[in-house]
């Protein structure tokens, strides 16, 4: 048996969740992602209200890309919400 091989660790898929204040953010957000980031699967774009509040002025929206490769720079989709006054959730 030959323990000498080298050892090449699997990517891990990574799930990215950007949080936008409102539709229109969130919207904006998947388009670049989309026409500037590469993403070939289409963000999903997800209403999250914030706990106890029935308004829907008071939710959030999250845009979350599957990313199997890991091949997204958190940074560069934290600095992109960040232009639409969100940010990346660290998960």
């Amino acid at each position: 048996m030959n323990d000498a091989a080298p050892h090449h660790p699997e990517v891990r898929p990574v799930r990215h969740v950007l949080v936008l204040p409102d539709r229109d953010a969130a919207e904006e957000v998947a388009e670049a992602l989309t026409e500037h980031f590469g993403v070939t699967e289409e963000p999903q774009l997800v209403r999250d209200a914030l706990a106890g509040e029935d308004d829907a002025e008071d939710a959030q929206w999250l845009v979350v890309v599957e990313d199997p490769d890991a091949v997204h720079d958190p940074e560069r989709l934290h600095d992109l919400a960040a232009e639409h006054e969100g940010w990346r959730e660290a998960e």
